[in-house]
């Protein structure tokens, strides 16, 4: 069936300095190996072509480009980044009236590569395909995966050669902190006002100016950090290339969902001093929130009036995470009515949880079951912590609406990744179909719910490349 795509760009449209014009660079032989039919029909694509979602075939009306970005990595600036191995297609306007990107991730090298090849392989294209429709089924705001597509060619790691892979992903946009960061730091006011003006009109059209705009991506940054701490997903690579304005989960490298709830558990192979751990990343979204701060204080004349309203935008935000985190939490105890009076009640779960290693998810999913005391040696403290919750009268149903039964579990992905490299996409489909309704109690998926055995914990992962 023909491929059709309703492109309506406007990303293409701003001043050249913000992006370079290339086409993705064509594979060998391009094989669909997962097609997102629902995520398809939303973005009003009809047909599907390989060769498209490969990048050796760029569709009409298409504009691809790379964009261009800065960003703190682990608290250094780097002064230019960019796509270094993505192409933005183009833009559709979806179902809903929104305005979606839809680019290709591993589709050659760029302006921005650095000497990479601008390639992905098969294992993290499947990942990020995986954890990304979890997450949106999850409720979780996020960039979604539209396709996953064999290459037909070798990408060399320090593993060796590895089967090649793009991704299809679409979201919101694709404009960064360190899409701010950039112009600001070459002092290019023209552009960064710029882009000020269309992430207002593209994602906080009620937002009055450069200040509203950052008390808006704060206020959607606050909930996104408290959804994913909800579900015990650590992202990683909080570095402000990886911070959206839009408030959506972007780049899923080396991120993972916790087993054992620890507030300090770290997957990223690269963070060594812990700096994204789980229990840190409020912190750093508010640290992330101030660079953005900064980049847009230069739009104004007052400098110190900027800094003055700046700060309190920023100041304020510990306080809205708290108050999502304490919704979240409240949500997942049943406690529809949560006040910060109960917030000893969460903490004195999850210390009780750290201290006996329970598994974060089933002791949530079996709370208002027996089964949950199973999840604790210290069976006393946990019984005296179920009467004073029980005391709050807690809503099942409401338990059952927040707390998932079952997350991708980072065994269970390296398991599915194995099977796909030596040809087997059938436990990828089974743990698509498993996540698609993850609230559900389904037992015939009772064994991806299983926390890993020791032999089979993955300890750390790594950058998507």
């Amino acid at each position: 069936m023909s491929l059709h795509i309703p492109f309506d760009n406007s990303y293409a449209t701003l001043p050249s300095g913000f992006f370079s014009r290339l086409d993705p660079t064509p594979v060998k032989d391009a094989q669909m190996l997962a097609w997102n039919e629902k995520l398809a029909a939303e973005l009003g694509i009809e047909g599907t072509d390989p060769t498209v979602f490969a990048g050796s075939r760029v569709p009409d009306g298409a504009a691809p480009l790379a964009q261009l970005y800065a960003g703190h990595q682990f608290g250094s600036y780097n002064p230019q980044l960019g796509d270094g191995r993505a192409i933005l297609l183009g833009e559709v306007v979806d179902t809903h009236g929104e305005r979606r990107d839809i680019q290709l991730k591993g589709s050659g090298p760029t302006p921005y590569s650095r000497m990479g090849d601008g390639r992905a392989w098969l294992g993290p294209v499947l990942r990020e395909y995986v954890v990304s429709e979890a997450m949106h089924t999850l409720g979780i705001p996020t960039t979604r995966a539209l396709a996953a597509v064999a290459t037909g060619e070798p990408v060399y790691r320090e593993q060796g050669a590895l089967p090649g892979a793009v991704l299809t992903r679409v979201a919101s946009s694709h404009l960064r902190v360190g899409t701010f960061q950039i112009f600001a730091h070459r002092g290019q006011l023209d552009e960064l006002r710029t882009l000020a003006d269309y992430a207002i009109a593209r994602h906080h059209p009620d937002a009055d100016g450069p200040m509203g705009l950052l008390s808006a991506v704060c206020a959607a940054q606050a909930e996104l950090v408290a959804a994913w701490m909800s579900v015990g997903f650590i992202h990683g690579v909080m570095n402000t290339d990886n911070c959206t304005i839009s408030g959506e989960t972007i780049d899923y490298g080396p991120c993972a969902f916790m087993d054992a709830f620890h507030e300090g558990r770290v997957f990223s192979s690269i963070d060594q001093m812990g700096r994204y751990a789980f229990g840190n990343q409020p912190r750093i979204a508010v640290w992330n929130m101030a660079q953005l701060a900064t980049a847009l204080i230069q739009l104004f004349d007052d400098k110190d009036q900027a800094v003055k309203d700046a700060t309190a935008i920023v100041h304020a935000m510990p306080q809205q995470l708290e108050d999502a985190w304490l919704h979240r939490f409240g949500a997942k105890l049943g406690l529809a009515d949560v006040t910060a009076d109960d917030q000893p009640l969460i903490e004195d779960l999850l210390n009780l949880m750290q201290a006996d290693g329970a598994d974060f998810t089933n002791t949530f999913a079996a709370l208002h079951t027996d089964a949950a005391r199973d999840q604790f040696t210290d069976r006393g403290a946990f019984e005296i912590w179920v009467k004073r919750w029980l005391q709050r009268s807690p809503d099942a149903e409401l338990m059952q609406r927040t707390n998932p039964q079952i997350i991708p579990r980072n065994h269970r992905i390296e398991t599915m990744i194995e099977a796909a490299v030596s040809g087997d996409m059938a436990p990828f489909e089974r743990l698509m179909s498993a996540l698609a309704t993850p609230y559900d109690v389904h037992s015939d998926f009772d064994d991806l719910r299983r926390p890993p055995t020791q032999a089979e914990i993955v300890p750390a992962t790594f950058c998507g490349t």
